[in-house]
């Protein structure tokens, strides 16, 4: 039944006086509540913590010490750019496509809508092309910058060359302008309702919704493979999942995730939950779930998340499930903590306690840190210390940001234009909801690790560093072990991963999966995405490895499979958890993985007494 003209149009007009007093009560709202947050927002964003000015300033004294340099640079781009104008004004305006230029053979998303292939928007987003490539090659042809000071200048060029696009602007962008005529104004009106909503959660600053928070429940969309948290401390909870298979491999399997972000991200829906698949493999899994630190834990060091973390959770383990060994898995920082902990077991004779390891995308060696270095020198880790010294952690917000900045085209900007130029609401999706779970960190732990792991780069020598009471070495370590790396990762560079693995003193496979740091792991066979190379020789450089691997089509999971079950082959009925041994802990995923930073009833999850816990650490 069709609707009547009349009552749609008389629907459209009540909505969109709603929407408009709404704009206007919440930007009342704002204006009342600038003072208690505005000022210090402001404060923030002029606080030069990365040195970009400081950066750039340097570039200008380059630049201008060879002016014909700079001048013929100049006069190629206007070159370039007469000659895009003059075969767009001579084109027949009335075709409706052109053919793709040169400048769009990298096939960007960002352009990919058939309106950017008409006539005049096919000249706006080519000049923007040509005026990117300009700039970008400006910055990086300069060598005389000190390395620190060039990969700042390249990155934050990049960032403002992605912030530049026309897709970023209403009256360039041809989808926006499509859906204002096409809404008579609504996906505007829309856009700044979603805009204000932000701020005002943001306080001040502005926190793009990349998804709804309530678009997945934890236990039920999200983390809902079956389990039970068997332990818990102050930094952490354990927790142990049901087998689904009659027999599972004797030894145990450990997963110590990064505590920046949750470890949901390897259990997420059960068709990419690792975890979930782990267990249907015939394996024992335990993870580790990270608490979501306050001010009460600004004093928490990296000993501690080694002692009450891993350390903590193989005694738990060993007890539970009467063995002497275990084989783990590290990611990302999880990974660095892991390499540790192998390094301070092998320093107190402890060795045979870990079986075997698996590192996903982790850094041991940072001498490469990629994109990520520029956050990270001596100056801005100072300012970071300093703003953590008045919390007693850094904020979720700025890690998230941080992050977010190394691939800003997709979680920054396309949110921009969705949200706030066409109006939309974010769509579901699993990886962005676990990505928007955002986490603390502790100021203590935090400034340590950037300092040694980062700075100083300590962990790959020979006993540069001694945690909680023991040198690591990890030339010293024996333990077979496997990696897994990602061809595109921004946050830990494959090449960077490779040196690390070549650390150890005992037989390591690495493999070289496709993607990133997220999709690059959480790529089930079902899927059949991606690709991985393999490559048993480790003595030649990263490189030379590539070109001599072998590579496989799939996921990288099938591989691991036959690895772990090479280390662990004897089975053993399945250890099913009796619900009256547990009947005082809580269900996966538990409340410290439960709790969500920008949940509306925002309380710390509750603890057990510390007498009440499975084990106590002697």
């Amino acid at each position: 039944m069709k609707k009547d003209p009349a009552e749609e149009s008389i629907y459209e007009g009540v909505e969109l006086e709603r929407l408009w007093q709404e704009v206007f009560q919440k930007t009342v709202d704002l204006s009342q509540s600038y003072y208690s947050y505005g000022i210090k927002a402001v404060e923030k964003q002029v606080a030069d913590d990365h040195g970009i000015q400081k950066a750039f300033a340097s570039l200008s004294e380059q630049l201008l010490s060879d002016p014909e340099k700079l001048s013929n640079s100049a006069n190629k781009f206007w070159e370039q750019q007469i000659d895009l104008w003059q075969k767009w004004i001579t084109s027949d305006s009335t075709l409706i496509k052109k053919p793709e230029s040169k400048k769009d053979k990298k096939n960007d998303v960002r352009f990919r809508s058939e309106l950017w292939n008409t006539w005049l928007f096919d000249y706006v987003r080519n000049a923007y092309l040509l005026t990117a490539e300009h700039l970008q090659k400006t910055v990086n042809n300069i060598d005389s910058l000190d390395e620190r000071t060039a990969r700042k200048v390249k990155f934050f060029t990049k960032q403002y060359v992605d912030a530049m696009s026309p897709t970023n602007f209403a009256t360039l962008n041809p989808d926006v302008l499509k859906a204002t005529v096409d809404s008579g104004g609504k996906n505007l009106l829309s856009g700044l309702n979603n805009f204000l909503s932000d701020l005002e959660k943001g306080k001040g600053e502005l926190a793009i919704k990349m998804v709804d928070p309530d678009a997945f429940i934890l236990g039920k969309d999200v983390a809902a493979t079956a389990g039970k948290v068997i332990y818990e401390n102050e930094l952490m909870q354990l927790i142990q999942y049901q087998p689904t298979t009659k027999f599972t491999y004797e030894i145990p399997l450990l997963i110590i995730p990064p505590w920046i972000n949750k470890y949901y991200i390897l259990d997420l829906t059960p068709r990419n939950s690792f975890i979930k698949w782990a267990i249907d493999q015939g394996h024992t899994v335990f993870v580790i779930s990270w608490i979501n630190p306050d001010t009460s834990h600004a004093d928490k060091t990296f000993d501690d998340y080694l002692m009450e973390g891993p350390l903590t959770a193989l005694d738990v383990i060993e007890k539970r499930c009467n063995t002497k060994q275990t084989n783990l898995i590290g990611y990302c920082l999880g990974g660095t903590l892991t390499a540790v902990l192998l390094g301070w077991l092998k320093s107190g004779r402890q060795q045979k306690r870990v079986n075997s390891t698996t590192f996903f995308t982790s850094m041991i060696d940072f001498r490469e840190p990629g994109e990520l270095g520029v956050f990270v020198d001596p100056e801005g880790i100072d300012a970071l210390e300093k703003r953590m010294a008045t919390r007693g952690y850094l904020e979720a917000s700025e890690m998230a940001t941080t992050f977010n900045m190394l691939r800003s085209n997709d979680l920054i900007w396309s949110f921009v234009v969705n949200n706030y130029l066409l109006g939309k609401d974010p769509v579901p999706f699993d990886l962005l909801y676990w990505n928007s779970d955002a986490t603390r960190m502790p100021a203590k732990m935090h400034s340590y690790y950037l300092r040694n792991m980062y700075i100083h780069n300590k962990l790959r020598e020979p006993k540069g560093l001694t945690i909680a009471g023991r040198p690591i070495d990890l030339s010293r370590v024996t333990t077979p072990c496997y990696f897994i790396s990602a061809k595109d990762d921004h946050i830990a560079p494959w090449k960077s991963t490779f040196s690390g693995a070549k650390l150890f003193g005992g037989k390591v496979r690495f493999v070289l999966g496709g993607s990133g740091h997220i999709a690059g792991i959480v790529n089930p066979p079902a899927a059949n995405k991606y690709c991985y190379w393999s490559n048993d020789e480790l003595t030649h450089d990263a490189e030379t490895w590539l070109q001599n691997a072998k590579k496989y089509n799939g996921s990288w999971w099938n591989d691991w499979a036959t690895w772990i079950e090479a280390q662990n082959s004897e089975k053993v009925p399945a250890r099913k958890i009796k619900r009256n041994e547990t009947s005082k802990f809580e269900d996966a995923p538990g409340s410290y993985a439960k709790f969500r930073l920008d949940s509306a009833v925002n309380r710390k999850p509750k603890r057990l007494p510390l007498n009440q816990s499975v084990l106590k650490r002697t």
